[in-house]
């Protein structure tokens, strides 16, 4: 088990599961990946070993990205929002970031109103 800083453990707004929205973008073009939930855990593994670690909620575990996909996400800098409830991991993809093998999960159709 990592420690979250405890400043930065105060700052965060977490669901009531103990969750924050973290959303992937790619470092150098600005391209949104992925959201994934980190709770005090996973953010503290994301910070301590550059690697990105989500909460996976269906499978009840932490995962780093691309421990088997092969599909890594390098950590540049990670940024919280001005309200403290969500997660901005800055970081260089390698391979795809979606679970469907798609370099974005925002690849889907887009909505027009």
């Amino acid at each position: 088990m990592t420690d979250l800083d405890p400043a930065i453990a105060a700052r965060l707004k977490r669901t009531p599961d103990g969750l924050v929205p973290a959303i992937a973008q790619q470092f150098d073009s600005g391209e949104v990946l992925m959201l994934g939930w980190m709770d005090d855990e996973a953010l503290a593994r994301t910070l301590s070993t550059g690697r990105a670690t989500y909460w996976s909620r269906s499978r009840q575990e932490y995962w780093a990205k691309g421990d088997t996909s092969g599909h890594v996400q390098h950590v540049h800098e990670v940024r919280l929002d001005c309200d403290g409830d969500t997660i901005l991991v800055k970081v260089d993809q390698v391979g795809a970031a979606c679970h469907t093998g798609e370099r974005t999960c925002f690849d889907a159709d887009r909505l027009d109103g």
